[in-house]
């Protein structure tokens, strides 16, 4: 099939499906006219790759994950369990800094509000 079928069926833009070929996520076969043409397997392959982005984790990390689907193994799966465990606690420590800043600005809302009603009551 051809990339825009592809980006069809598997719900995502041709701009994505050629990001993914670049970051090595995907392959393609070339046409004499250089058109990309891909496997129908591909498109449960995207529908993967998109789960992994809406996880949270980058193409770098999805690259290193894929060999776990490709080559299953025990010692790939023990591997791609690990990576998604750092990712977990990567993306948790994440969530403590964003809560911690979202604190600092409660506090500065209320002084602020506390401020604000003072000079109103002037």
């Amino acid at each position: 099939m051809r990339i825009g079928e592809l980006a069809s069926r598997a719900g995502v833009s041709v701009r994505s499906l050629r990001y993914y070929e670049e970051q090595g996520l995907i392959t393609s076969t070339r046409s004499a006219g250089g058109q990309r043409h891909y496997t129908d397997g591909e498109v449960e392959r995207v529908e993967f790759i998109q789960r992994l982005y809406a996880a949270g984790l980058s193409s770098r990390t999805i690259a290193e994950l894929l060999p776990c689907v490709e080559s299953p193994s025990e010692q790939n799966s023990t591997e791609a369990f690990e990576r998604l465990v750092r990712e977990r606690d990567r993306i948790s420590r994440h969530v403590e800094e964003l809560v911690t800043a979202r604190d600092a600005l409660d506090r500065l809302i209320d002084a602020n509000r506390a401020h604000h009603g003072r000079l109103a009551a002037r």
